[in-house]
């Protein structure tokens, strides 16, 4: 393999054991071991295990936020219901049998302290992702983007914090019908003529619909 190929072999294999195992759990032997490379290899890539941890989640942020828009923006034009397609893609993920949780909140959970490399790394996946959702709020014109940003995000981290309990979709399913019932309830309460767009009244009856 070429020096790139090996790096992100390695990555993926970090990124599998994290999962499995979390990041204090997995050791550098085991790491090798299931990579099937030389320990001077690995250190060739990354001179501590703090700095494989951040190379993995930052190629972990890319991958998911990549995956997610391509799979939003697949499913429908239509900005507002972009917003509820995101459920869509989460409960894909959640239902993967590699599902064991969000790494990201993993990650802080094993390093707690706020100033931590790997905590910060954590959050700015988070903010990445909620900004994501504030773009898609602002593009569906809606009054209060940040305040919808927050609760769609809100919603995906309780969904996928009981998904893992429970290993089944319908925690993200049940945040998406709360979410249909929000985003509809928010177009009528609008009277700024800005908020409206057209297809406003085709969306509301497909969220009636949804919600049902």
């Amino acid at each position: 393999m070429r020096r790139s190929e090996i790096r992100g072999h390695l990555l993926d294999t970090a990124l599998r054991l994290f999962n499995l195992h979390g990041y204090h759990a997995t050791g550098i032997d085991l790491l090798i071991a299931e990579a099937g490379v030389a320990k001077t290899t690995l250190y060739r890539h990354f001179e501590t295990k703090e700095d494989l941890i951040l190379a993995a989640l930052e190629r972990r942020d890319e991958q998911s936020r990549a995956e997610m828009r391509i799979f939003v923006e697949q499913r429908t034009n239509d900005p507002y219901e972009r917003l509820l397609a995101t459920f869509d893609f989460l409960e894909a993920s959640v239902r993967d049998k590699q599902f064991r949780g969000c790494i990201f909140m993993s990650a802080a959970g094993e390093h707690k302290e706020a100033v931590d490399p790997v905590f910060r790394a954590a959050l700015m996946h988070k903010r990445l992702v909620l900004a994501y959702f504030e773009e898609l709020a602002h593009a569906a014109r809606f009054a209060e983007p940040k305040r919808i940003s927050d609760t769609i995000n809100l919603l995906h981290e309780g969904a996928t914090a009981i998904a893992q309990m429970t290993r089944t979709g319908e925690p993200v399913r049940q945040s998406k019908r709360m979410a249909v019932s929000l985003l509809a309830q928010e177009m009528r309460a609008s009277s700024e003529p800005s908020a409206r767009t057209e297809g406003g009244e085709e969306r509301a009856t497909a969220a009636d619909a949804a919600r049902a």
